[in-house]
């Protein structure tokens, strides 16, 4: 029972070395000082965070963001992150996002790829590995940067990473979050805004129930982008 009990141990590390290179300790506090304390500051008028009571402090925690910017990636540390909450965001991105130059550093900040046609297993164990060690894990349920004012089209992937996750027998809090500038895209000297919505918690099995909860998420998002959207003064 010993090896097999070292040998499970061991496979997060096996996948987390096939996905990403994990967190570097050296190059995640300059990338938060250039992001948080430069980048964010001089660019930004004003960050405002609304609804920040509904993050947990400790446990799994899903974040579901709006994608409007590539500038969503700086604000939910700046909201979430390190300084927050003690805990770093751990990003599921696309496969082109981590190539190049770009995908270097995202490679050594604790992203890492996902095949949204065709995910592989170890890319959706390796977040329920996440989760069941109490990370916090941000994962964009449109699956791309949508700048045009419609309705939420969601992928299911994030509720199929809930099931896994409650398969195992961690329940997660899913928290949706919407992300707002005062233009889209965002323009030098705007206001940008983040709100929390209340958590919500994936019920039932299968395909119906990952069905259900897109929809309700959906929704929890759209009024989350609301909220922000007004403290910016913006219409909903």
């Amino acid at each position: 029972m010993a090896a097999q009990t070292g040998s499970t141990a061991f496979l997060p590390q096996v996948r987390e070395r096939g996905l990403c290179n994990g967190i570097s300790p050296w190059l995640s506090p300059l990338a938060m000082v250039a992001s948080q304390d430069i980048a964010l500051r001089l660019f930004f008028r004003s960050v405002r965070v609304l609804g920040r009571e509904h993050l947990p402090d400790a446990g799994p925690v899903l974040l579901a963001p709006t994608h409007r910017a590539r500038w969503d990636a700086l604000l939910l540390p700046h909201a979430a992150g390190r300084r927050v909450t003690g805990r770093d965001c751990r990003f599921m991105v696309t496969v082109d996002e981590m190539r190049g130059l770009q995908g270097w550093f995202l490679h050594r900040l604790g992203c890492f790829p996902v095949n949204q046609g065709r995910p592989s297993m170890a890319s959706l164990r390796y977040p329920v590995d996440l989760l069941a060690a109490g990370e916090q894990l941000v994962v964009f349920p449109e699956g791309r940067i949508v700048r045009e004012q419609a309705p939420l089209r969601l992928h299911q992937g994030l509720a199929r990473l809930a099931l896994l996750a409650a398969g195992r027998g961690v329940t997660v809090p899913v928290v949706p979050v919407g992300l707002a500038y005062g233009h889209r895209p965002p323009r030098w000297g705007d206001g940008a805004a983040l709100c929390f919505g209340p958590p919500l918690t994936l019920e039932g099995q299968g395909r119906e129930a990952a069905v259900a909860f897109t929809d309700h998420l959906a929704l929890a998002m759209a009024a989350a982008e609301a909220r922000a959207r007004g403290a910016l003064g913006l219409s909903p």
